[in-house]
């Protein structure tokens, strides 16, 4: 397992597949979820994905919650380019790409 990942990972398995220590997940899932909360405006987080297997959540997520979905591939420039149309300035950014 990486040393980034160590410290949620509860033990290994003979066959080497590591088990995720549920309780700290639970603690990061819900800081997250405190973090989302916080935004009093639903349209000002953004959640991203380029990724095909991503992209399902990213709209799910946006359609329940009211945020902003950005699924697929994006303009350059979107959250940086002022002149641009499109351009966005979100108060959260949700990315599930790893």
């Amino acid at each position: 397992c990486d040393y980034r990942m160590k410290r949620y990972v509860f033990r290994r398995t003979v066959d080497g597949i590591h088990i995720i220590h549920l309780g700290k997940t639970w603690e990061k899932i819900m800081v997250a979820a405190r973090v989302i909360v916080t935004i009093e405006n639903p349209s000002d987080i953004i959640v991203a994905s380029q990724r095909p297997y991503g992209s399902r959540a990213v709209l799910k997520f946006s359609q329940y919650t009211g945020a902003m979905a950005m699924a697929g591939r994006w303009m350059p420039g979107t959250l940086t380019n002022q002149i641009t149309t499109k351009y966005l300035e979100p108060r959260l950014l949700i990315v599930t790409d790893p």
